[in-house]
């Protein structure tokens, strides 16, 4: 038997990743990624303000003033959890007062797609959901 590398065990544990264990890593992920205000900021980054446009950096009031309802703290702590892992990146601008602008990288260019269409798929199919709970809380 040989020896592996800690790279090689990596790689090798990287390909038994299984989200529906408990004890996967990637499970982590998951719910950390499909979080309502982590899913909602990817959406505006990648669309900017108005969701239809392209992905362009965003400013910390620009954010605040899109995703109506989040509070500064949540705001913060998301964009914060977002750079730590490695979906956004922060960019400070010497200026007075200090311009911070935010931005998606690669990494959340390649899972924007994905949350954004969760987003559109809920503001489609939000009446027909609600008529369900509906019909199903009437039959209870």
């Amino acid at each position: 038997m040989a020896t592996m590398t800690a790279a090689q065990k990596r790689a090798e544990a990287k390909t038994q990743y299984n989200a529906f264990l408990a004890a996967c890593p990637s499970q982590q992920l998951l719910a950390r990624v499909s979080g309502k205000w982590v899913t909602l900021v990817l959406s505006a980054l990648g669309s900017g303000p108005d969701c239809t446009g392209e992905p362009r950096p965003m400013r910390y009031s620009e954010l605040a003033r899109v995703l109506a309802g989040i509070s500064p703290k949540m705001l913060s702590q998301t964009l914060k959890s977002l750079e730590r892992d490695g979906l956004i990146s922060r960019t400070a601008m010497p200026t007075v007062p200090v311009t911070v602008s935010y931005e998606l990288t690669g990494l959340g260019l390649s899972l924007h797609q994905t949350v954004r269409q969760i987003k559109l798929w809920s503001e489609a199919h939000r009446d027909e959901v609600t008529e369900n709970q509906a019909r199903f809380d009437g039959a209870g």
